[in-house]
């Protein structure tokens, strides 16, 4: 064979195959590296009042953002992440009715939130109970939504009318005066405070009346006319259930009128403490009033969940992002307690659930499925030309749940339904 014959020889052609046999078997061709598959997301249909009400409105979803995250950067509910779907419902009872079907039908969504008013509430809660499918109330406070209207499918974290007016009845009936005007938006939420604050007022006082009731329509309040009305009623006290922008021209007409000399006001809501920014106010001082010290809570909880909220939006917490946290806080609790994947085996998981909020450890009452939030009750006052609380004390809202006899009365069949 020449130098220029380049063919193997027999013996090296009869060893080739087994060589190269040997050869393939030690240097295994690596597998493709698949990527896993991601978890499917748990769909949370959240409704809501975008443009009405927008200070505390975007306070509220800055709440749910805030415990969306932790939730997902904890590993979500059983290895899922958390989804928010997003309507608005303009606040429109009927809009809201026809987001909540398009969010069950076509979105698949396995729980609904949302609902600041309570009229859009009610509005949601009978298609929740519908479509069996299951709605966490966060911030709407009419006692019908767990009572009168209530459904087994519906559950509420703020407290209601009924537990807020008895906080502040239980106040008002020590005061000396017994002649109360009431001021309230005239739809479901101001019908109900005021009937609520009503009734307790006169079982802890029989001697008080009622003077005046005004009663100015949602967003439109005629603000000098009323507070000339509740004057001319020469009141001892004023129970106000009126907020946001109705709120603050009602302020501005009784400085202007001098209403409020002399007389004891008792609210639901108070500049500074809710939606309106204390700075564009006129100053109320010494209402008796629900509000939020964001700055005076040292609780550990509120203070991990303030650290973390301003961290995030670089802005002070409102009540409002307490209820939005607290009720995403509620909803993850009771997915992951849940032994199904339908509305009827989270009904189960959120009846007599503890779950850890700002405020502390909060649970929902299987009865009327409403949560024992309590609130926070004290003078309103101006420090450093801003709206701030003095001599507040924080009321646990399971001393004033409404009784069991009373929930039956006004809810029947309250333990299946």
């Amino acid at each position: 064979m020449n130098a220029e014959d380049t063919r193997p020889s027999p013996l090296r052609r009869s060893l080739l195959p087994a060589v190269l046999g040997l050869l393939a078997a030690l240097a295994l061709p690596l597998a493709p590296v698949v990527p896993a598959k991601a978890a499917e997301a748990i769909r949370i249909g959240e409704i809501n009042s975008q443009g009405r009400q927008s200070l505390s409105g975007q306070a509220y979803r800055n709440g749910l953002a805030l415990a969306l995250e932790q939730i997902n950067e904890a590993g979500g509910v059983h290895g899922r992440p958390l989804q928010l779907v997003v309507r608005d419902d303009d606040g429109d009872a009927d809009q809201a009715a026809r987001n909540a079907r398009e969010l069950v039908s076509k979105e698949r969504v396995e729980v609904l939130t949302g609902t600041m008013l309570s009229d859009v509430a009610l509005a949601v809660a009978r298609e929740a109970a519908r479509g069996k499918t299951v709605l966490v109330v966060g911030d709407a406070l009419s006692d019908a939504i767990t009572l009168d209207k209530g459904n087994r499918f519906t559950f509420r974290v703020r407290p209601s009318t009924y537990m807020q007016a008895a906080m502040l009845a239980e106040q008002a009936a020590r005061l000396p005066g017994r002649r109360w005007a009431v001021v309230a938006p005239n739809y479901e939420y101001g019908q109900s405070a005021v009937a609520s604050f009503k009734m307790l007022l006169k079982q802890a006082r029989p001697d008080v009346e009622f003077v005046s009731d005004q009663w100015p329509a949602l967003g439109k309040i005629k603000a000098d006319d009323v507070a000339r009305a509740i004057r001319q009623s020469r009141p001892d006290g004023i129970f106000n259930a009126t907020f946001g922008d109705d709120l603050q021209k009602f302020v501005q007409a009784g400085n202007r009128l001098q209403l409020f000399n002399g007389v004891q006001v008792v609210s639901l809501a108070s500049a500074g403490a809710q939606s309106l920014d204390p700075s564009q106010s006129e100053a109320i001082r010494d209402w008796l009033a629900v509000g939020y010290p964001w700055d005076q809570i040292n609780t550990p909880e509120h203070q991990r969940f303030l650290e973390a909220y301003l961290k995030k939006f670089s802005e002070r917490p409102q009540l409002s992002s307490v209820l939005g946290y607290s009720t995403m806080m509620a909803i993850a609790a009771g997915l992951k307690k849940s032994e199904g994947n339908d509305g009827e085996a989270l009904v189960e998981a959120l009846r007599g659930l503890h779950w850890s909020s700002p405020l502390g450890e909060l649970s929902f009452r299987a009865l009327d499925q409403q949560a024992s939030m309590g609130a926070f009750i004290g003078l309103v006052s101006q420090k450093d030309g801003r709206s701030t609380m003095r001599e507040w004390r924080y009321l646990d809202g399971s001393a004033y749940l409404p009784p069991a006899t009373y929930v039956r009365s006004r809810r029947p069949g309250s333990a299946t339904r």
